[in-house]
Formats: structure tokens, sequence, C-alpha cells
């Protein structure tokens, strides 16, 4: 069980540094993509597949985002309130240890040698004491809960990008959409100069200007 509430919560974190990544390349695009808009541009909007993904992958990613920061707030407070549940072993005379969460790890480190059989009992016996508080604590502020449903939103805002990235556009709303969740997605920051993403960032702002020329404040506005 620990190894397995170890590996979540490292995920956890992993999935959150990336969100971090995402949230700061949310500012490097100085609009919004609006509709409807007027004229024939609007109804084909209305009818552009790609758009219609955007606006639910942008739905799914601010919610991914606020579910991402409750369960760090709620990560925090479970870490405050008890440590997470492993064991140290002391290895050698000379005062080496090891911090083991898993019983897998105890039994190979400890469990093939007969002398060490007392040592070992002893060293499981308290992990799952460890274990029993740590899931007393969790259920009683609902981290895992919490956590579970972060992961699961973030699944689906997953799966609207893999399909607006294979799903053609067939407006410029629709393509500089596309634009704006790559770079959402994928750059580092807002500045990043590395290949492709400063370019990616003065192609879009070509879209948007052509955009704006044809559909003058309808087309893209700024953000509240």
């Amino acid at each position: 069980m620990a190894d397995s509430d170890h590996t979540r919560i490292h995920a956890a974190v992993t999935r959150r540094r990336a969100l971090k990544v995402t949230a700061a390349g949310m500012m490097s695009v100085p609009f919004q993509i609006v509709g409807p808009v007027a004229g024939a541009e609007a109804d084909q909007s209305d009818s552009d597949p790609a758009l219609a993904l955007w606006r639910e992958w942008q739905a799914a990613h601010h919610q991914t985002d606020a579910l991402c920061r409750q369960q760090q707030r709620l990560e925090a407070m479970l870490m405050r309130m008890i440590d997470f549940p492993s064991v140290e072993i002391d290895l050698d005379d000379d005062g080496t240890t090891v911090s083991l969460s898993r019983e897998e790890d105890i039994e190979d480190l400890l469990g093939n040698d007969p002398i060490l059989g007392d040592l070992c009992a002893k060293a499981k016996s308290e992990l799952m004491a460890r274990q029993t508080r740590w899931a007393e604590a969790d259920a009683l502020i609902g981290f895992s809960a919490a956590r579970q449903e972060e992961l699961a939103a973030a699944d689906h805002a997953q799966q609207l990008v893999d399909a607006l990235t294979t799903t053609p556009a067939t407006t410029l709303a629709g393509v500089a959409a596309k634009f704006d969740m790559i770079l959402r997605e994928g750059q580092s920051s807002e500045d990043c100069d590395e290949f492709p993403w400063r370019e990616l960032r003065l192609t879009l702002s070509d879209l948007v200007q052509i955009g704006q020329s044809l559909q003058p404040d309808s087309f893209m506005s700024d953000p509240d």
C-alpha cells in the first residue's frame, strides 16, 4: 500500500509541475478566441469542430488547474499532520541508514538473512502501523479523493488535447485555437526562446492580426 501511495504522490507532484508550466504558457497568448462573431466567419466558427474542441479543452484545463491547487493544499495539510509512512533501517555500524516505504523492500533487504528475522518483522510491523495512521489522516481530510478527481480531470483534458491535435480546423479561429493549445501545453515559459516556441508565438500573432483585420473587434478580444 505504501508503494502505491508513494508512487501516486510523486505522480501528482509531476503533474503539478506540468500544470505550472501550462499556467505560465497561458500568459503568452494576449487574447481570447470569442464567438459567435459577425459575418460569414461567424457561421463557420460555430461549426468548426476544432474551435468547439478548443472551448471544451479550455474549460477542462481550468478545472484541472483548480483541482490541482486544491489537492496541493490538502497534501500540504496531510504532510503537516503526519509524516509519509516509512521506516529507517541501519545498514552497518558507521551510521548508514536507509528509508523504506514498501514491505517488499524490507523483505529484499532483511528477509533473506535468518539472523535478521526479528528486525525484519519489527520493521514491517512499524511500517504497517504508520501506513494505518497515514490512511486515517488521509480519509479525514480527503486528500486521496481530491487527488483522484484531479487525475481524472487531467486525463480528460489530455484526451481533448489529443482530439484537438488531430481534428482539422475549418476557420482561422480554429487554427488560432490549435496554436493556442500547443503553446499553453508545450512551452516552458511565456517568453521561451527555444525553437519552435518563439516562432509559434509570432505565427499565432500573425493569425490574430489577419483575423482582426477581417473582423475588427470580433475575431479576438483582450481578456478581462
